[in-house]
């Protein structure tokens, strides 16, 4: 670990203490545990590695078997500077009958990155954000769109559906702001901050594209908390 990040490593996961040593020293807690994580896909944006990680014996991050997004800042001289992630328990029958993270896993359209970030950070203001909504079929592919979500059905309309029912509940979530959109070809992922059942969210979406509209998405939606913090840099700060 000393070989790979920085002294001054930058922590943001708010359960794990700030700067290389004390999260070094943390570490006997996973082995102890048990704890292994599996890659399932992982991109780069620039000094940005962004993955979509399993995490088994996870009992200490909240579930014996978790699905996270993390991503890592590296400095100018290819070490770990700095890391985000964002965490929920792994769902065995889902809505759509997917897992939370099958699906392609190897980015294609490579010069396509910075116009397909550009799609996803609008789709998010405009249907997310609520700004307008309306445009949902201009982002969203009314031919194929496959949800990992586990708690959404597929398709278009499976969103839709979801919807209606979340406003139904008076539950509907609300996205109030991007920290930061990363990507690599066909697939972005956007980090963003909002409410949901009555709490304050962090949103991690990614997306696939396919000729100028999503045609996939995988998410993790966890709660921020505000007690038994182990530091004070927050979930952002991009």
């Amino acid at each position: 670990m000393r070989k790979l990040a920085r002294a001054d490593y930058i922590q943001h996961n708010p359960f794990i203490p700030t700067g290389l040593e004390p999260f070094i020293h943390m570490l006997p807690v996973l082995q102890e545990n048990k704890t292994t994580a599996e890659n399932i896909r992982m991109f780069q944006d620039g000094q940005y590695v962004f993955m979509h990680n399993i995490w088994r014996n996870a009992r200490p991050s909240g579930a014996d078997e978790m699905v996270s997004f993390d991503i890592i800042r590296l400095d100018d001289n290819g070490k770990v500077a700095e890391h985000w992630d964002a965490m929920t328990p792994l769902v065995n029958e889902t809505a759509s009958g997917r897992t939370q993270t099958d699906g392609p896993t190897t980015a294609t359209d490579l010069d396509k990155t910075e116009a397909n970030k550009a799609i996803a950070k609008a789709m998010v203001e405009d249907i997310l954000m609520a700004k307008q909504p309306s445009k949902i079929a201009d982002y969203i592919s009314s031919e194929q769109y496959d949800q990992h979500n586990p708690g959404i059905k597929d398709g278009l309309t499976g969103i839709l559906e979801a919807v209606q029912d979340l406003t139904a509940q008076n539950n509907m979530f609300r996205y109030t702001r991007i920290h930061t959109v990363l990507g690599e070809g066909n697939f972005v992922l956007t980090v963003s901050e909002g409410e949901w059942s009555g709490k304050k969210q962090v949103f991690y979406d990614l997306l696939r594209f396919e000729h100028g509209k999503a045609v996939e998405h995988w998410d993790v939606i966890q709660p921020i908390p505000t007690e038994g913090l182990a530091n004070d840099n927050g979930m952002f700060g991009f």
